[in-house]
């Protein structure tokens, strides 16, 4: 009954509301009367937008909104309707017409969100294609049988109404670009990157249109930027080459075209890489998940935006790819390792992000994928299931189950399912094994109310172009035409410098409001600064003038161009000391911030210090590279 009452009040005048809205808009206030008590509860619970503190995500008001989420699959081009999922020969172009979230040939959407609200979830994944966004046919009628009043539609314009009337009912949706073209995930099928089957540019383009198509909907809170990056046939996606494989280039530039051209409230989702090698015995082969972020993690302009995410199924493993058959290894699978191998694993591979407090890495992880099957009968898989649901309870981790939906014959993992008069079965109504973990999850302590501000770590990459992360020096132009350079988001300051590579290590640690939110910055490309004697003798010194600490640099090849000084909100000390570090590291006690320079030596100013210069050889023989840093006392 509670049920039927739902559906009838909200399509009766909540989702007729939402669907006349423009798209991306939030519904009307009075539509917002005929939401549920679930509904109200939930849309009460937390403000739009959120941001991160440390290992947290919080809402507008500080306070921990912990994504308990869930997939709503389908609009990426996944199947819908009756039949084997698994099965070839339902896959043909005649689907792509019903690329949208599935179940809304089978139930009411209103019916569909009060079972979302009852599952105990506050967030949804959405994932969609590139193919989706531009496909201007009408959807069949029968795809939204139940719901005819998205009849004659295209697929983004069915789209928009589930997420304005999802939104509407108080859960917050990440959009995910799950493939490029419309087709079921996740092989060697055209979509094993961001530009398999279309440009860098067209990647870019798309997100963009879709995050101004949303962005006054405040409840569309993130943006998972692609799904499962992994290799194709020929050739492997990196972190950190430079090149067009470049998954760490390609999401840290979209993250930060995102937040400066469309919106800076979105969360950027960017997941680890899911595979690398070819998977045969004997050659190498891996999941390298979120490994490379410990010594190569992203900056976004706005540091408090990011999210790292990671997926993990039972079958697959640390070195299998979940293959059986062709591209099988003897390599274990995530559910054949003991509990406590398990749990090392997963840390080592993605759950660091947030245990290792106070490093450049630091930041909320999301696993946005993980599941199993209502029909699995294997101990083994479901010891694994329970264990996984201990270890993101143990963690305090914030989670997407997939999938939602589906139908008899989808491989039985969906936690909802509507027959075709539209009858629900599932995790929510007995006989499901998987009931007492997913409960338990879902209700699980954890922390909540207020996070308190967090010292920031992040760390600049000047490997392969320039890294500007500040909003105030994006909006002043070029400080040196030609140069790779460096800048420390807005409030942050220069605090570590490597002596080879490139790559430093901002904080604002010790001082969180040391930046002066106006005053010129200073270019400095000389010594004419240099102040009280001559701290590095013998080399060539960049000083920042008094009042002034350095929040970034340039450099030409490896050696150093220029430094970029901040004005201060208040008067500097001067008395300071020099830092070595030419022929070894010279850190504090801990390596606060972390391994940001791995393999190379590095200098370091403690978190009571500021960075006021830095010194290095003028020889070009002998690369002028970093060779002293000057701190100062705070």
């Amino acid at each position: 009954m509670k049920r039927t009452l739902f559906g009838a009040l909200l399509a009766g005048s909540l989702l007729a509301a939402v669907l006349a809205a423009p798209a991306g808009a939030s519904p009307a206030p009075a539509a917002r009367t005929a939401a549920t008590t679930a509904g109200d509860t939930l849309a009460d619970s937390w403000k739009a937008p959120l941001s991160t503190r440390g290992r947290y995500i919080v809402d507008a008001d500080g306070n921990r909104f912990k994504l308990k989420s869930a997939n709503w699959h389908g609009a990426q081009g996944s199947w819908n309707g009756s039949g084997d999922i698994n099965d070839p020969a339902n896959h043909h172009d005649s689907e792509k017409a019903d690329q949208m979230p599935l179940g809304l040939d089978r139930a009411p959407i209103a019916t569909i969100l009060s079972d979302f609200h009852e599952l105990g979830i506050n967030s949804i994944r959405l994932p969609f294609s590139n193919e989706m966004l531009h496909d201007q046919r009408p959807v069949s009628d029968a795809s939204v049988a139940a719901n005819p009043q998205l009849r004659g539609k295209t697929p983004l314009q069915v789209f928009d109404a589930v997420i304005a009337a999802t939104t509407a009912e108080g859960f917050a949706v990440v959009l995910n670009n799950h493939t490029n073209t419309s087709r079921f995930c996740c092989g060697l099928d055209g979509n094993e990157r961001w530009n398999t089957s279309q440009s860098t540019a067209q990647w870019e383009a798309d997100w963009l249109s879709l995050a101004k198509r949303y962005k006054d909907n405040k409840r569309v809170v993130g943006a998972d930027l692609y799904n499962e990056v992994r290799r194709t046939i020929t050739d492997d996606a990196n972190w950190g080459w430079g090149d067009n494989h470049d998954w760490w280039t390609a999401s840290q530039r979209l993250g930060d075209r995102l937040l400066t051209e469309v919106s800076p409230d979105l969360l950027v989702v960017i997941e680890g890489i899911n595979w690398q090698g070819v998977p045969a015995d004997g050659l190498p082969h891996w999941r390298p998940t979120l490994e490379p972020a410990r010594t190569l993690s992203h900056t976004l302009v706005e540091s408090n935006k990011l999210v790292y995410s990671a997926h993990f199924y039972g079958y697959t493993g640390p070195n299998h790819t979940g293959a059986t058959g062709t591209g099988e290894t003897h390599d274990w699978r995530y559910q054949e390792l003991s509990r406590d191998e398990l749990f090392a694993t997963l840390k080592r591979q993605a759950f660091f992000v947030t245990s290792d407090t106070g490093q450049h890495y630091t930041a909320p992880l999301w696993i946005s994928e993980f599941g199993i099957g209502a029909d699995e009968t294997d101990p083994k898989a479901r010891t694994w299931f329970g264990n996984f649901v201990d270890y993101l309870i143990a963690n305090d981790t914030d989670f997407a189950y997939w999938p939602l939906l589906g139908y008899t014959g989808h491989g039985h993992w969906k936690l909802l399912d509507y027959d075709t008069q539209g009858k629900r079965s599932g995790i929510l109504d007995g006989g499901d094994w998987r009931a007492t973990d997913w409960n338990r999850l879902v209700a699980a302590p954890g922390k909540t109310g207020p996070v308190p501000a967090d010292q920031k770590w992040n760390m600049l990459n000047l490997d392969h172009a320039d890294a500007v992360q500040s909003l105030r020096v994006r909006s002043q132009g070029d400080w040196d035409s030609g140069a790779r350079k460096g800048v420390c988001p807005d409030g942050q300051r220069i605090s570590g410098v490597s002596h080879r590579d490139g790559r430093s290590l901002c904080t604002d640690a010790g001082a969180p409001q040391l930046g002066s939110p106006t005053g010129k910055f200073t270019v400095v490309k000389d010594e004419q600064y240099v102040q009280q004697g001559d701290w590095a003798s013998g080399y060539t010194k960049f000083q920042c003038p008094k009042d002034q600490f350095m929040t970034g640099y340039s450099i030409r090849g490896q050696a150093v161009s220029g430094v970029l000084c901040a004005p201060a909100s208040r008067a500097l000390p001067t008395t300071g000391r020099t830092v070595w570090f030419d022929r070894g590291d010279s850190r504090p006690a801990g390596n606060p911030g972390g391994e940001f320079a791995s393999g190379n030596y590095k200098g370091q100013c403690s978190t009571d210090e500021y960075a006021a210069g830095i010194a290095f050889t003028g020889a070009w023989s002998k690369g002028k590279t970093p060779d002293a840093l000057l701190c100062r006392k705070l």
